[in-house]
């Protein structure tokens, strides 16, 4: 059974891991103007405080080389952990990485460090959730000791701007089902043991997918969320669990009224029998909409709140989904001890003191 050894980060609101978990945390954000023209002045988003003004190839390579460095930093022996690469869905326009080779040749320059091969994984915002996999079985049969599974992708790009302004899709005056573009670079480092086990994991897909169009009368199917059901499903099942005695969520809920109604229906359809307050969590909160990289960052999110002992128990379950209907879902235990429960008093009073 792999664990989550280690987490690094990139955002709008840190440089590193602990910087940004704690200022999510605090309920921060990274919302400000960008060059991005929109209705009424400047369109709002999430870009990442770099010390220079990188753009292009080379700004991704260097959000990139600050996550893998976040990790090496706190495990030097991990520079020889096979490296898993999360990015933009191949068909997305604007997407910030049309070729990973380039990308990791710069990535090995910045870090000096051998030029390495990769796993590259194109799913958009589920794709940790297949590099989970993928890493799972690398490890089990013996192929890497660790793995890193690395997410970088960035909404903040001129050809996607323009695309999902089209589309109606962006948060601004007028239009409040909408996200707000964001960016960042996060890496998890997997291995055999480590505070967090990956006890559960399930993928699926979701026919009445955003904007899917695909009825007899040319409008969209009725979202039941049966995709991201069964990749509830499956992740609750091998993990031996129900959704019941999942103590909080972290889903990535982007911010269209879409997302945020297929995580109610899992709630109505799959909990049965709980009565404490179950949390659920989100990183857009702080970051808006940052793609590949948002599996990453919620599993940093969770080894940081296990670890700093602000995490409401044991397990928590992690969720995502894409636009073209992909969902995954994840299950994690802590491997300490049984699960514990934070009163609302503490809850809120660490939120204070953070």
């Amino acid at each position: 059974m792999i664990g989550v050894q280690a987490a690094g980060m990139v955002t709008a609101v840190g440089l590193d891991g602990a910087s940004s978990a704690a200022a999510i945390r605090a309920h921060l954000d990274g919302f400000a103007e960008t060059r991005f023209l929109a209705s009424g002045g400047w369109r709002i988003g999430a870009a990442v405080p770099l010390p220079r003004h990188w753009i292009g190839p080379r700004r991704m390579a260097h959000l990139a080389a600050g996550a893998l460095a976040d990790i090496l930093r706190q495990e030097p022996g991990a520079r020889d952990a096979a490296l898993i690469l999360c990015l933009a869905e191949e068909t997305r326009p604007g997407r910030p990485v049309a070729d990973p080779a380039t990308l990791l040749r710069t990535l090995a320059a910045i870090l000096r460090l051998p030029e390495r091969r990769a796993h590259v994984v194109q799913h958009g915002r589920p794709s940790g959730f297949v590099a989970l996999d993928r890493a799972r079985r690398m490890i089990g049969a013996g192929q890497a000791e660790q793995a890193i599974v690395l997410g970088l992708d960035s909404y903040l790009t001129g050809p996607a701007i323009a695309h999902y302004a089209r589309l109606d899709r962006l948060l601004e005056q007028g239009n409040a089902d909408g996200f707000i573009p964001g960016e960042a670079a996060a890496a998890v480092l997997l291995g055999q043991g480590g505070l967090l086990r990956l006890t559960g994991l399930g993928l699926a897909r979701e026919a009445a997918f955003l904007g899917n169009g695909k009825g007899e009368d040319g409008e969209d199917l009725p979202l039941r969320g049966d995709g991201m059901a069964a990749a509830y499903r499956a992740a609750l099942d091998e993990a031996q669990c129900d959704l019941a005695h999942v103590e909080y969520r972290i889903s990535d809920l982007p911010g269209e009224q879409y997302f945020f109604r297929q995580a109610a229906l899992m709630s109505l359809r799959l909990e049965r029998g709980r009565t404490a307050f179950q949390d659920l969590w989100s990183p857009a909160e702080s970051l808006g909409n940052i793609g590949a990289a948002v599996v990453p960052v919620m599993l940093g999110m969770a080894l940081a709140a296990a670890r700093k002992g602000y995490a409401p128990g044991s397990p928590v379950l992690i969720e995502a989904s894409g636009d073209d209907g992909a969902c995954g879902a994840a299950v994690l235990h802590e491997a300490r001890g049984p699960a514990r429960r934070v009163s609302v008093e503490d809850r809120f009073g660490a939120r204070a003191m953070s």
